[in-house]
């Protein structure tokens, strides 16, 4: 099927009457579904790189030459000295092995070359030329030689020590962390060559843990005094003149519900009932009347992209003087927002909707906590909050039935365990606390579901220029490949014939049928593998996780830019400012933006995830010696994984794995002995010590421990919290 579809499009370009048209103008030609349109990107850019289409200046596709275009992409490094080329488009990264990798750094933009036909996983090459260089500096540990020094790398993507003379490092001393800047890249006969920017301080200082990923990760240090004042001349007070020409839901009853440290407040609902119909309210804050496009709030907030929140600190997109000030809609205070007034059936269905400014009043602040305890009949909890109990158990009736309805078209929701890491004044991780999803925070999640999806719904149909949040289907490659092995357990997914492709609830059903089973840990990571990562795009191509046509994240503006900047659409089209000029301004910046954000929600996540790996491997080393019991999270070639009931996750190295020498079968994702045929599966629980902890490679060594019983359970734990 796909190279039927590369060939009709092959055909209609070669065709004399054939006018050059863009993607979009392509797909309403051929009449391609909205669900389709991810395949057809896909298709345009393989016959891009084969050579057989051109893309003009103005995006249009045209015949090609019959010589593939440059492969241009960006390469990520390994600590091994080999490397991966993602270029976009294409559905699989590029191999680089060692003696191809020619000089490139991680992050840098590359040429490459194909290493002739595809062999094995994954097609190799070879980089031909470092268009652009993606690292200026780096963070890593000073270590002080003599006559000179060298900087290790925090980053284990960069394979090689970095040279610095005496005279440029600063002063520095052996263990101090430093920020380096690289003055020369090297080649094969010699290092690459830098001169220390910033001491941060000894690698044992308080605090100097988080700031060095801060710095490693370039993540933004307080804002300027420029964007600061500018936050404090526009955080004014609702004034008339704010309050003229929008909706006044003063007088609707609504809350805000979050968690019990939230600061920044950005989405209030309301609920009632008229008949047989739900009225619900979803009203997010605007924050475009405050951050006018194009000024110093503005230009500050896209390069952020996002909020990022990591163990310690939270580092915002915004001021406070707008994210914890006139932008939360703090109770009892007016606000300005952005609401989405549905109307619902019995069946949880939107039967309309309205999109309109408002001024809103906070009625109450509640916790999650607060909420579930009304919700679960807690006494005292029902009479502080007797005003408002009817209107959170309608809420919950309402929420089950949208849930229900997801999941009736095949939403896929994957419920792995996430924590909280609990530190104290001196930085030090005193107790990991798993988060737990109660009712409150599945009524929130839905009502936010839903009002992203009628959003999204409303400018798709309208044909204007938009951001829109894109889960494209997973790889057919990878889903044979798991088909195959739930076969094995007496599971099975229907998978279309002939393009390999599956329905969101083909894996729903799968989730549903392995829970509760013994199998569930090891197919339910296995499915998650398999899926791609979501991603903001111009073009609507749906959202296979949420098996809906029509996404986009419009809740959280304060700390999501695709959110703002759709706001600042929304106004301007319910103003009638969305004239022919501001569309083609739109569709000028927006591909750039939806690109931008993607990258910057990419960096925060890895950010996260390096402080959590860094708290954790830390509170690890006052538990060496003791012993838990975990889950088998992931297997490879050089060790096992496995994953404590805290989320706590460290390896144990193949080579440690006594009575048998193991080797490692990717078919089955299994360990087995090659004597005693002893296997180790994904998802199967273990019990194992703690056998060392590198704090500043944020890992953490696991031994296997002798079985329960065989000790009598004596200096036994069964979690480390």
């Amino acid at each position: 099927m796909h190279e039927k579809r590369k060939k009709v499009i092959c055909d209609l370009v070669k065709d004399q009457c054939y006018v050059p048209m863009k993607e979009k103008e392509l797909a309403m030609f051929m009449q391609v579904k909205p669900e389709d349109r991810g395949e057809l990107k896909k298709i345009l850019s393989e016959l891009v790189a084969e050579g057989k289409l051109s893309v003009t200046e103005r995006g249009k596709y045209v015949k090609g030459r019959g010589v593939p275009e440059k492969l241009v992409g960006t390469f990520i490094g390994n600590a091994r000295g080999f490397g991966f080329v993602e270029i976009e488009g294409r559905e699989q990264d590029l191999f680089i092995p060692e003696e191809g990798v020619n000089g490139a750094f991680n992050r840098d933009t590359v040429a490459v070359r194909l290493s002739g036909p595809k062999q094995g996983k994954r097609q190799e090459a070879e980089v031909t030329q470092i268009i652009s260089r993606g690292t200026t500096s780096l963070v890593g540990i000073y270590q002080h030689a003599g006559n000179y020094g060298f900087v290790i790398p925090d980053n284990e993507k960069f394979a090689s020590d970095i040279f610095v003379p005496k005279e440029r490092s600063k002063g520095a001393v052996t263990g101090h962390k430093v920020v380096v800047e690289l003055t020369d890249y090297g080649d094969l006969s010699k290092n690459p060559e830098g001169r220390v920017a910033e001491i941060l301080g000894h690698v044992n200082d308080p605090g100097v843990d988080i700031l060095s990923i801060v710095k490693g990760f370039e993540l933004p240090l307080g804002f300027s005094e420029k964007v600061i004042n500018q936050a404090k001349r526009v955080a004014k007070d609702v004034s008339d003149k704010d309050r003229e020409g929008r909706k006044d839901l003063r007088n609707v009853t609504m809350v805000t519900i979050d968690g019990e440290d939230a600061k920044d407040l950005d989405d209030a609902v309301s609920l009632s009932k008229e008949g047989d119909q739900y009225l619900l309210g979803v009203h997010i804050a605007d924050v475009t009347n405050y951050v006018q496009e194009n000024s110093a709030l503005d230009h500050e907030a896209l390069e952020r992209g996002t909020s990022v929140y990591l163990v310690d600190r939270v580092i915002p997109m915004l001021p406070h003087a707008l994210s914890n000030g006139i932008c939360s809609l703090n109770m009892g205070e007016d606000r300005l927002a952005l609401s989405c007034l549905m109307t619902l059936d019995q069946k949880g269905t939107v039967i309309s909707y309205e999109i309109a400014e408002t001024v809103i009043n906070v009625d109450r602040r509640m916790s999650y906590t607060d909420v579930n305890w009304v919700l679960t009949g807690d006494e005292e909890a029902v009479k502080a909050y007797e005003d408002l109990a009817p209107m959170f158990l309608l809420m919950k009736e309402l929420a089950d039935l949208v849930r229900e309805r997801r999941r009736s078209r095949g939403s896929i929701d994957f419920d792995f365990p996430e924590s909280k890491i609990l530190l104290d004044e001196d930085g030090v991780p005193i107790s990991i606390k798993p988060y737990e999803r109660n009712a409150a925070t599945k009524i929130i999640e839905d009502f936010m579901l839903l009002a992203n999806e009628t959003v999204a719904q409303h400018f798709y149909w309208m044909e204007l220029p938009f951001v829109y949040r894109t889960h494209d289907k997973p790889d057919p490659e990878k889903i044979l490949k798991l088909a195959a092995f739930i076969n094995n357990f007496g599971y099975h997914i229907k998978v279309k014939s002939g393009d390999n492709e599956v329905h969101p609830k083909e894996i729903q059903k799968l989730l549903g049928k392995i829970e509760g089973g013994a199998h569930e840990a090891l197919i339910s990571r296995l499915t998650l593998r398999s899926m791609k990562k979501a991603q903001y795009t111009v073009d609507c191509t749906g959202h296979f996780g949420l098996a809906c046509q029509y996404y986009c994240h419009f809740t959280s503006p304060i700390r999501r830019y695709p959110d703002l900047q759709i706001h600042r659409i929304i106004k301007e089209q319910l103003r009638g400012r969305l004239l022919e000029g501001r569309i083609e301004h739109y569709q000028e910046i927006l591909p750039e933006v939806a690109k931008h954000s993607s990258e910057m929600e990419r960096r925060a996540d890895e950010a996260e995830r390096e402080t959590e790996k860094l708290k954790k491997a830390q509170y690890m080393e006052g538990k060496i010696g003791e012993v838990f019991e975990g889950v088998i999270s992931g297997i490879t070639a050089w060790g096992i994984y496995v994953e404590l009931p805290d989320t706590v996750e460290g390896m144990i190295h193949v080579s440690k794995i006594e009575g048998d020498y193991y080797l490692y079968r990717e078919e089955t994702y299994e360990m087995v002995g090659r004597d005693t045929g002893k296997t180790y599966k994904l998802g199967q629980k273990v019990w194992i010590m703690v056998d060392g902890v590198d704090y500043l490679q944020k890992s953490i060594d696991f031994v296997f421990a002798p079985e329960r019983e065989e000790s009598n359970g004596e200096g036994r734990k069964e979690a480390c919290c």
